[in-house]
């Protein structure tokens, strides 16, 4: 993964950086990154990471993180903050929940609870901690930016669930704007998860927005909007 610190490109009425090849899937796919600042100055930021598509069967997550970028892109928002639409470009392609190998990319980070068991096909963790091109990329990203916020946007049953104490604030807000129930966990165990990776093993509170299965597409931005606003004013 190269990152290139190009100026930013315009959108809507303020500055946004961008790097559209920021990585590769691992059928070589491109995947894009959007931030609020150039690389130079992620040290300092401490954003908040916002990251959709990560199962590509979820399509829900990819029009959340699209609709919420355009939002960012028109307005001005003075916290830090960085973007990616689609990590699993290559299994939303295919409406497959894992990537182009086969691998459930939210199983796949290097956590200390890393386990190559599974039970189901859909969640083959990989054969190695980080194994996948899109997991490695994003390892590096959160190393090199040190993000003080994690949320990942999927779909499954509606729900806002947190790891780690940090998040328990703002994913009330999310929880409380959505008219979503707020959960500590998923309830069942996520080895090599991304709550695993951020918040146990790093300390980086990481909040995962379930939006119903099958939702209209039309209703999921205007669900979750203000309390993304109300999140990154708080």
């Amino acid at each position: 993964m190269t990152i290139s610190s190009k100026p930013p490109t315009l959108g809507g009425s303020k500055n946004i950086w961008q790097q559209s090849n920021w990585a590769s899937s691992c059928l070589g796919q491109t995947i894009s990154l959007y931030g609020s600042a150039a690389p130079e100055q992620w040290s300092a930021a401490s954003p908040v990471l916002f990251i959709g598509g990560v199962h590509g069967d979820e399509p829900e997550g990819v029009v959340l993180a699209n609709e919420w970028l355009a939002w960012l892109k028109s307005e001005n928002i003075s916290q830090p903050w960085l973007l990616i639409p689609c990590l699993n470009p290559d299994g939303y392609q295919r409406n497959e929940r894992t990537n182009g190998r086969g691998v459930d990319l939210n199983r796949n980070y290097p956590s200390k609870c890393w386990n190559p068991a599974f039970e189901e096909e859909r969640y083959f963790p990989g054969t190695a901690p980080a194994s996948e091109p899109e997991i490695s990329a994003l390892v590096t990203l959160i190393e090199q930016t040190k993000p003080r916020l994690i949320v990942h946007f999927h779909s499954w049953q509606p729900s806002i669930v947190y790891t780690g104490e940090s998040a328990k604030s703002a994913a009330n807000i999310l929880a409380e704007s959505s008219g979503y129930p707020l959960q500590p966990d998923i309830g069942y165990p996520t080895p090599g998860s991304l709550g695993e990776y951020g918040a146990n093993d790093l300390g980086i509170g990481v909040i995962c927005i379930e939006e119903q299965e099958g939702a209209v597409s039309e209703t999921i931005f205007p669900r979750f909007k203000q309390g993304l606003i109300d999140l990154m004013k708080a």
